[in-house]
């Protein structure tokens, strides 16, 4: 494990202002698709590796993922990744897809990890690990989905429709002032307030304000803004075809209504759904404690 590690990590660090996301070892992995990407790892140790992925949306990174690497960086080796275009990897000006954020997932489960894992994911970032699965199902133990998208009634842009989406966000007036509008601390305020029952915690806002101000952090979102980073239909398409055992973790969340989550799951036998309540989208940060511990019962019920 960890062993495909950039000899330029420190200096890409050095070229950010943006502090770390988790307080742990830090590495750089150049990728076929997603170029460089980041990403923490505690492996001291032994044990089943943990990989864990965060969210799509306009300020996600690794820290999303952070009550989790905590937990269980004292019981197996552990990995949180910044997907490209968010947090300390590359943010270049490019075309970003599923299949880009999806192949980077499965090159890092070959190259970095190197054994089968359990996925840990969370919202879009389960569509993408479900696909990274599909590719490379050897390298995948379980997955445990948080507030998974792709069970939602609701349609969202796709094919022209997104495009065009996407080709209106583009105009440069149109996406600074709506990516600056979307990045101010009283909206990043009022989008958390919405995934949270409490008060949100006051380290999520600054940190999410703080990696949406970086250079290039408005490419990949406006893929996001515009709908391409959706799967289509993503529980036929992906989600019926993962035969790993899955668990998905949820309860009301402003933007998944998980309408077609029942009849999923009375169909397929190797998924299983547990509440983590009350919450509303953030039961990594919201309930830390009751989420790790449904985790951990599931790992256990695997043998």
């Amino acid at each position: 494990m960890d062993s495909a590690i950039s000899s330029d990590t420190s200096k890409a660090m050095a070229r950010s202002s943006l502090p770390s996301a988790i307080d742990a070892s830090r590495h750089d992995l150049h990728t076929q698709q997603g170029g460089r990407i980041h990403y923490y790892a505690d492996t001291a140790v032994a044990g089943r590796p943990v990989v864990l992925i965060h969210s799509i949306n306009a300020a996600p990174s690794a820290h999303e993922m952070k009550p989790l690497f905590e937990h269980f960086r004292t019981k197996r080796p552990v990995y949180a990744l910044d997907l490209p275009g968010f947090g300390h990897s590359d943010r270049s000006k490019r075309r970003y897809s599923p299949e880009l954020f999806a192949s980077t997932i499965a090159e890092f489960l070959e190259t970095v990890v190197k054994e089968p894992a359990d996925l840990v994911a969370y919202s879009l970032g389960c569509e993408f690990s479900a696909s990274a699965t599909l590719a490379k199902p050897e390298g995948v133990t379980s997955l445990v989905m948080l507030s998974p998208t792709g069970f939602n009634i609701r349609g969202l842009p796709t094919g022209a429709a997104a495009e065009r989406a996407y080709k209106f966000l583009s105009v440069p007036l149109m996406n600074d002032g709506l990516y600056g509008l979307l990045t101010t601390r009283p909206s990043i305020r009022f989008f958390y307030n919405q995934a949270f029952v409490g008060d949100t915690p006051r380290e999520l806002i600054d940190y999410a304000h703080a990696t949406t101000h970086q250079p290039g952090a408005k490419h990949a979102p406006l893929y996001f803004l515009s709908g391409q980073l959706f799967t289509p239909k993503a529980g036929d398409s992906l989600y019926d075809k993962v035969t790993q055992p899955v668990l998905v973790l949820y309860d009301k969340d402003p933007n998944i209504d998980f309408h077609e989550l029942p009849d999923f799951l009375s169909r397929h036998a190797n998924w299983r759904a547990e509440r983590i309540a009350p919450t509303l989208g953030m039961p990594q940060w919201e309930k830390p404690a009751e989420t790790a511990q449904a985790i951990e019962r599931f790992w256990d019920s695997l043998g």
